[in-house]
């Protein structure tokens, strides 16, 4: 979501629109204002203990209200729209687009309601429905990645679906490019073996669990090298869990957890790998997904959420309907046991890619705006 948020911006900017970003206050903030962009900025605003996490923001969202139209009024500001990201945001959006009396447009990225149908197990706050409802019932207009999430505001939230506009998430593809993989390999130590790559945050909802099952599957003949990149979003617990999970199947060896890296770094690493896993339980969309594809890595993702318009299966890589360890195990197989699928499918990838930059997406958000104010040009 942060890099949807920043990059769309950015892309706004460049036509000509100035755009301001609020966001509360974190640990390691040095400018309360950043630009990032000749006309887009970043505010930072206090709204509890700066080293608070997400999932105890709630109680301080009026307090975020407060703090923003303060800011407001010392700075004379005024907008023509109010875009807000997520649940937590669409609760202050709503109350600041009613204040200032501008259009409210929502795009959530995740619902609470899908996330808990997806997986067993799956908790979110009671207040999380009960605001996306209130949002989807009072925005102008809703942004849905896909189909599926329009459907599935309209079933599970009671949505107007004429005010649900499906604009897809954006990738730079001046940064996500195809590189020469020795190179990229040699740079990260990666040298002689497939590579099986996996992107995000460490938690159950995103499925390593189906990754080490399809691990213990893969019989290539090959040696196989699983990397595994991004940090764990539950104090080091989901780490623990797929590293015990790996020593039960005899697959501790194949894995490599390198852990956060920069965004700007993660292009080495699609380009690295022979193929990238996406095996969510749900993704609204799958950026990971798209942002492998536009490095010319061909992607085996599970057939949930937004992944269906990314992914064409047989083309760009393959989609699973069943989250069966074997069957993925299967489809990589395909791949990396032939380099001219390996080659066209990734050639296929980057050309999806190619019709999804973020400036084809700022032109899509624009039109919405511009079709509730009549004054954006």
């Amino acid at each position: 979501m942060n890099v949807h948020v920043r990059e769309l911006a950015r892309a706004m900017g460049e036509l000509g629109v100035e755009v301001d970003i609020f966001t509360r206050e974190h640990a390691g903030v040095t400018n309360r204002i950043e630009h990032i962009a000749p006309t887009v900025r970043v505010i930072h605003l206090p709204a509890g203990e700066a080293e608070a996490q997400i999932a105890d923001l709630y109680p301080h969202l009026p307090e975020f209200l407060e703090s923003l139209q303060s800011f407001l009024q010392q700075e004379e500001l005024s907008y023509d729209v109010v875009h807000s990201h997520y649940w937590l945001s669409s609760w202050v959006g709503r109350a600041l687009s009613e204040a200032l009396g501008t259009p409210h447009v929502v795009t959530f990225h995740t619902l609470g309601l899908i996330k808990m149908q997806s997986r067993a197990g799956e908790i979110e706050p009671p207040e999380r429905q009960i605001v996306e409802r209130e949002a989807m019932a009072t925005a102008d207009r809703i942004i849905a990645f896909s189909g599926h999430e329009r459907d599935a505001m309209v079933r599970l939230y009671g949505a107007d679906a004429d005010r649900i506009t499906l604009v897809p998430c954006g990738v730079d593809l001046a940064k996500f490019r195809p590189l020469d993989q020795k190179e990229v390999r040699k740079q990260l130590g990666l040298n002689g073996e497939k590579v099986l790559l996996y992107v995000g945050r460490m938690e159950p909802l995103k499925g390593l669990d189906l990754l080490v099952e399809a691990a213990a599957q893969l019989d290539t003949g090959e040696e196989v090298r699983m990397v595994v990149v991004g940090g764990d979003a539950d104090g080091g617990k989901d780490l623990d869990r797929v590293r015990q999970l790996a020593k039960q199947r005899q697959v501790e060896g194949l894995f490599d957890f390198v852990g956060l890296v920069d965004h700007d770094e993660l292009p080495l690493y699609y380009n690295a790998a022979d193929v990238c896993i996406v095996p969510s339980y749900y993704e609204s969309f799958g950026m990971v997904a798209l942002e492998s594809m536009a490095c010319g890595t061909p992607v085996v993702a599970t057939r949930v959420g937004g992944l269906p318009t990314i992914v064409h299966h047989g083309h760009t890589g393959y989609l699973k309907s069943w989250r069966c360890p074997e069957s993925f195990a299967n489809s990589v197989e395909m791949i990396i046991s032939s380099s001219g699928l390996q080659e066209s499918m990734g050639a296929a990838a980057r050309r999806r890619a190619e019709g999804m930059g973020w400036d084809n997406v700022a032109l899509m958000v624009g039109d919405e705006y511009r079709a509730l104010t009549g004054r954006i040009d």
